[in-house]
This record gives structure tokens, C-alpha cells and sequence, in this order.
């Protein structure tokens, strides 16, 4: 349920029915994701986890509209790469503040925010709106994969940490926009087994000060859609569960349960 797409009465006919209401906001950014994926692979990613979270729900009777991406974020460490589109974390926060705002105001339950746009500067932004909104009374559901159990629940490049715009996400891209991949360049890339987690804790500021002259990180070459896939399920089954949890604890549900396949 694509909320851009739909007239208004939709929402509030879905608002109206007296099930909690679920708004699913992608996050994304506008990045350098190496020579071979677009620049906007974490909008792609993060609307794809949002699109199947909300098949999910409504499989459990939740109605839930995935809202409009949101796609600029802080993106510093990229900034030095042509096309990369960075925004002070406070912008960031403003903006999602006020989307959350009108959101509780209309009635919606629980605002699911899909990230995959892993900038420390933005994780460190999500997770303090994701705070300061729930203070408000609106439920937030924030799967933050950064987090090692979530983490571990992806693909082992993922956790190594050397996997921006490698096999991880370029599977995820290859799986949902697969034109946007360029297969005469992806195919000859070298491995960068550079971690962006130990770049960080070591000091580095830039994916050039990381190891990343290109802007990626792993191994593109070894990317399939079939990973991609698995790896959108269970994106999407966490922030599913994590939208069960927050409205379990909002009273707007009963106990959450698991998040179905």
C-alpha cells in the first residue's frame, strides 16, 4: 500500500476501520555506491524492506502505507564522490520530527522507520528522533541493524563490516532494480575486504581515508538476486516484529507474536 499512490480517502477509510494504523517510512540516501550501483541504492534497498513489511502486516489483518522515501540523510563520509548529497543530521531530524507529527496527529499508531543507510552521523540521528517520538505517544518501530543481534542476522559481509555497495547490497539492487546495476563494470570488480567498522573505530572520516577509493566496500562480483531476496525477508521480518513489539507496548495490539514468513 503505496500511500504517494492512493487518494486520500483510502487513509481515511484505513484510519477509520478501528485497526492500529501503521505508516512505513524508507530512509535512504543519496550516496556513491561505487562504479556500478546507482546513487540512490539505499532508497532502492530501504523501500524494498518497507514494501514486503507491509505485505506482512497486512497478511496479520495491521493495514500499513508505505510513505514516500525519504532520501537525503547525512552522507559525509561520501561526500568527497561526485553526485553524493549530504544533509546536517539536525535538518535530517527536523524533517522526521515533523513527518512524525502529522502523522500522530491524524492517527496513525506507529510510524516503522526502514533504514539502510548506515552513516554513523544517521544511525546516531534515527535513533534519537526515534526517542524524542516516542515521547510524543507515537508508537516507533526502528529495527536498527547496526545493532550486533540484528546484524548477525544478515549475511556474513555484512557483519565483517566491508559491505557498502558490495555483495550485500548489490544483490539487494540486483533483486529489485536490477537495470540500475551495471553489469559491464560490477562483474570485474576487485574484492575490498576493508571494514568500514574498524575504518571508523580507527579514526577515518572519508570511504578514501577507509580503504574505499571507488566507494565500495566487498565483494560486488559475488552479488546474486536470489541473496538479495533472502536478504529483504529478513530485513522486513525484523521491522515487522519490531512493529509488533511497539504496538504490543502501546497497547494497541496484544502480546506481539513472531513475525510470520
Amino acid at each position: 500500500m503505496n500511500l504517494g499512490a492512493v487518494p486520500w480517502t483510502n487513509v481515511r477509510d484505513a484510519l477509520a476501520s478501528g485497526r492500529p494504523v501503521v505508516a512505513i517510512l524508507p530512509c535512504g540516501a543519496v550516496e556513491a555506491h561505487g562504479p556500478h550501483l546507482p546513487l540512490e541504492t539505499d532508497v532502492i534497498i530501504s523501500d524494498g524492506m518497507a514494501r514486503r513489511a507491509a505485505a506482512k502486516l497486512a497478511a496479520q489483518d495491521i493495514p500499513a502505507f508505505v510513505l514516500p522515501p525519504l532520501a537525503y540523510a547525512p552522507a559525509e563520509y561520501a561526500a568527497e564522490f561526485a553526485g553524493t548529497i549530504s544533509i546536517s543530521a539536525a535538518t535530517a531530524k527536523a524533517v522526521l520530527l515533523d513527518i512524525a507529527r502529522s502523522l500522530h496527529q491524524q492517527g496513525f499508531a506507529c510510524l516503522a522507520i526502514a533504514n539502510s543507510h548506515f552513516d554513523p552521523a544517521n544511525v546516531a540521528m534515527l535513533r534519537a528522533a526515534s526517542a524524542e517520538i516516542a515521547e510524543t505517544g507515537l508508537a516507533v518501530a526502528y529495527p536498527d541493524f547496526t545493532r550486533r543481534a540484528l546484524a548477525r542476522t544478515l549475511t556474513d559481509e555484512f557483519v565483517s563490516g566491508a559491505c557498502h555497495a558490495g555483495q550485500f547490497e548489490t544483490s539487494l539492487v540486483m533483486r529489485d532494480q536490477p537495470r540500475l546495476v551495471d553489469e559491464g563494470v560490477r562483474p570485474a570488480l576487485d574484492v575490498n575486504s576493508s571494514s568500514l567498522i574498524d575504518a571508523f573505530a580507527r579514526g577515518a572520516r572519508t570511504f578514501s581515508e577507509a580503504g574505499g577509493d571507488e566507494a565500495y566496500f566487498g565483494a560486488p562480483g559475488a552479488a546474486t538476486a536470489a541473496e538479495g531476496e533472502q536478504s529483504f525477508q529478513t530485513m522486513a521480518d525484523a521491522l515487522v516484529q519490531s512493529v509488533l513489539d511497539a504496538l504490543a507496548v502501546a497497547g494497541a495490539i496484544g502480546e506481539a507474536t513472531d513475525a510470520a514468513d
